[in-house]
């Protein structure tokens, strides 16, 4: 979610929690210091909030790194129940130290790896990459463009995971293939924008809240 509107429709909706950033259109970013407080303010559910100094690729400069830690604190300050953030080293690989380093300034709040996971050369050393440096969840579609298809690296990835960390299905995810997408993955949990049905930037926030809807009745059937 990008505005406080479509946080309160994804409420409505019957959301369990919603990812709070700012501009979407570069796949999102750390949201201001004032839409932190006003969503706090009026959103009751849990509310996540992305670390990400930038869009482009998830390898940043010791003033970036900088930067995310004074956001960390930010969010902190602003009521978040939990983060999201995710860096890479230049091969691609997850930079364990410095996702560690984060996760800790994070504490207590439980941190997901964004779908930054997704771009790495081999998903499972990145699993246990991500488990090392403390994350709670991975948002991930498998490897793929969307959930759908990466449906059986989903899979394998939860298997592996076990307990110890949730795998957090997300990509493409809508009301049509929800069902589908749970049954083959097994997912405790999924993500969903719903931007592949209703593209940003969003206005039509009854028709977000109805999609939100459909998904939960989905899931429950499910």
């Amino acid at each position: 979610m990008e505005t406080l509107d479509a946080a309160l429709a994804a409420e409505r909706g019957g959301a369990d929690r919603v990812e709070l950033c700012g501009d979407l259109s570069v796949g999102g970013v750390t949201p201001s210091a004032a839409l932190m407080r006003a969503v706090r303010e009026q959103v009751r559910i849990p509310i996540f909030a992305m670390i990400r100094p930038r869009g482009g690729d998830f390898c940043y400069s010791d003033a970036e790194f900088e930067q995310m830690k004074k956001e960390i604190g930010v969010a902190k300050t602003g009521g978040m129940n939990g983060l999201v953030f995710g860096i890479l080293r230049r091969d691609g690989t997850v930079d364990v130290e410095r996702n560690a380093e984060l996760v800790e300034l994070a504490r207590p709040l439980p941190v997901t790896f964004h779908r930054a996971f997704d771009e790495t050369p081999d998903l499972f050393v990145a699993l246990e990459d991500v488990l090392g440096a403390g994350f709670a969840r991975i948002l991930t579609s498998g490897g793929a463009a969307a959930a759908e298809a990466g449906s059986a690296k989903l899979t394998e990835l939860a298997r592996r995971a076990g307990q110890r960390i949730t795998i957090l299905a997300g990509g493409g995810i809508h009301p049509e293939n929800i069902a589908a997408i749970a049954g083959a993955t097994h997912a405790d949990e999924v993500h969903s924008g719903l931007s592949s049905m209703l593209p940003c930037p969003r206005t039509e926030h009854a028709k977000f809240e109805a999609a939100v809807r459909r998904l939960k009745e989905i899931l429950h059937r499910s």
